[in-house]
């Protein structure tokens, strides 16, 4: 499971020109399923997120933790992080889970990011063309992935 984790001061997802969700300051998270992804990792990844101390303390230092600051997370389902570039110029999607997996796994993931941040958690809609537009504060952007637990 994959994710890129930028700090925004808003993000927003329009689905037909509408919003459909959106945040201010807090979390964007776009996430990435792969074949061989479960429960463990979703464990994992919400826990890494909201323990993530990268907001700025008194000092400027990032010190603080999505939990001290209040902020909100918007999760998107992303696909395309597991994007194969080995061998020519179109990607492969072959380690993306399809949709009957990846889709149960997103909402698994939604859930418990939510119970961990004691609130609830905006989506994007799974599987829908959306244009998501954020303010990245930093900016930062943190690349997290279960099958590499650096």
């Amino acid at each position: 499971m994959r994710a890129l984790l930028q700090r925004v001061s808003s993000a927003s997802v329009r689905i037909d020109g509408e919003i459909i969700s959106s945040i201010d300051h807090g979390f964007l998270v776009l996430l990435g399923i792969e074949t061989v992804d479960e429960t463990t990792d979703i464990e994992w990844l919400a826990g890494k997120i909201t323990r993530m101390r990268v907001f700025g303390d008194d000092e400027g230092k990032m010190n603080r933790g999505i939990l001290d600051t209040g902020g909100e997370i918007l999760v998107v389902s992303q696909f395309t992080l597991h994007a194969s570039t080995k061998k020519g110029n179109r990607p492969s999607f072959l380690k993306a889970a399809q949709p009957s997996v990846s889709e149960p796994l997103y909402e698994s993931f939604c859930e418990r990011l939510s119970a961990l941040l004691g609130r609830e958690v905006r989506r994007g809609v799974f599987g829908a063309e959306m244009e998501v537009g954020l303010v990245n504060d930093g900016p930062v952007t943190i690349w997290l992935d279960s099958r590499d637990r650096e």
